[in-house]
């Protein structure tokens, strides 16, 4: 049998890129082109190893575990070290699932130049089977992990705010919110609703307590948060023709599921009441900012 290096250099690339953009998918964690290639380049670079060379230490398990740990640092680069394993989970899930897809469908092709080296195959079988097995194998990865988030429960769906505005930050307990799709009716901008309460480190008092004279068009001096002060129209089970007061701010990081969400053109919506009986979230935030 005939191999080509660079054929197979450049078909593990394409695998390892795929299997690693699907992991970011799911994760909800994009990952930079440069990172991709690069750590799909390592892992390519290791499989032309075994390939021309005979030496047992590299088809090592521990070699092959820490150079799952490498590709995953390099693509992704986890903040803490609870998101690093959570990213190698997810990516030794994704590389199971195509290594399924392919042998399913080398079964079926049957090609007839294949040799199993080292735990890896390899062999003259056409590039369009890598496509497919891509193809498919990212559409069942990304559709169950879809189908299995939107069972989450309640718990699942905290996240941490913090809310910076004048040099004055808050932090807050919020809760992803599938149902909040508000948004300034003129810019578009998302709407993040907190409770009034927990407002009152960032914001003016005058503000806070005069939200819904402000809504009817009072004359309260605002200062300089006249141009921040944006009227958002809203409907709710009970209420038809709510209206919201909303001030922009300068910067919100959102921390949702390890991950850090940094938005710099955010609305924060002012509550009068309170959003959790319990008391254990003070702010919703719309399924639509975080993706």
């Amino acid at each position: 049998m005939t191999l080509y290096v660079d054929i197979i250099f450049l078909e593990n690339i394409f695998m390892n890129s795929i299997i690693l953009l699907a992991t970011g998918v799911i994760l909800k964690n994009p990952i930079k082109i440069i990172r991709n290639l690069i750590a799909s380049t390592i892992g390519s670079i290791y499989a032309i190893i075994i390939y021309i060379s005979h030496i047992e230490i590299y088809s090592n398990f521990f070699l092959k575990l820490i150079l799952s740990f490498a590709i995953v640092y390099i693509a992704f680069k986890p903040p803490t070290t609870k998101s690093f394993f959570k990213h190698l989970v997810i990516f030794y899930l994704t590389s199971f699932t195509f290594g399924g897809v392919a042998i399913a469908l080398l079964y079926f092709i049957s090609p007839k130049d294949i040799v199993l080296q080292d735990g890896v195959l390899i062999g003259t079988y056409p590039i369009k089977i890598i496509l497919v097995g891509g193809i498919i194998g990212f559409a069942i990865i990304t559709i169950s992990f879809k189908n299995i988030k939107g069972k989450l429960t309640r718990k699942d769906m905290y996240c941490n705010i913090k809310i910076y505005s004048d040099n004055k930050q808050t932090d807050i307990t919020g809760i992803i919110d599938t149902g909040n799709f508000l948004r300034d009716p003129i810019t578009k901008v998302p709407v993040i609703v907190i409770e009034k309460e927990k407002l009152s480190q960032i914001f003016p008092e005058i503000i806070l307590e005069n939200n819904a004279d402000i809504i009817n068009g009072a004359n309260i001096d605002l200062g300089e948060y006249s141009s921040k002060i944006r009227v958002i129209p809203f409907k709710s089970l009970g209420k038809e023709n709510g209206l919201l007061l909303g001030i922009k701010i300068d910067e919100l990081e959102i921390d949702y599921q390890d991950i850090k969400h940094n938005i710099k053109n955010v609305i924060i919506g002012i509550y009068n009441g309170t959003l959790s009986r319990n008391g254990k979230y003070a702010g919703l935030v719309g399924v639509d900012i975080i993706k």
